[in-house]
């Protein structure tokens, strides 16, 4: 079985062959979105000028491993902050991007195994 991650990869060459803007805005971001997850924080670990200059790569800092689990909930919050977005649009008015939204949110959650 393929893991999520690896399943919005796959969907976005498809979504980009496609040329289907909607998908490809929604799984760029869900991707960034578990990218910057396995981001370590700056002040964690920082290199001096002397570290810099030796060996290429020396002051690097591994990224953080993310289980199933945890994409999965990175995802879900993906899906919950565009329906709610979308809603706060269709309040204002803007049917036109609140529309967008919910096309975005039901794309990522095509992704999510049944609840």
């Amino acid at each position: 079985m393929i893991g999520i991650r690896q399943a919005l990869r796959t969907a976005l060459t498809d979504a980009l062959r496609a040329r289907d803007k909607t998908a490809m805005a929604a799984l760029r971001s869900a991707i960034a979105a578990i990218d910057n997850a396995e981001s370590v924080p700056v002040g964690e670990q920082r290199a001096s000028a002397i570290e810099l200059a030796g060996t290429l790569g020396a002051a690097e800092v591994p990224r953080k491993i993310l289980t199933e689990d945890d994409i999965r909930t990175i995802l879900q919050c993906e899906v919950a902050d565009r329906r709610a977005a979308a809603q706060e649009y269709q309040a204002a008015g803007r049917m036109d991007h609140a529309e967008r939204l919910r096309r975005e949110s039901d794309v990522l959650d095509r992704y999510l195994p049944l609840r």
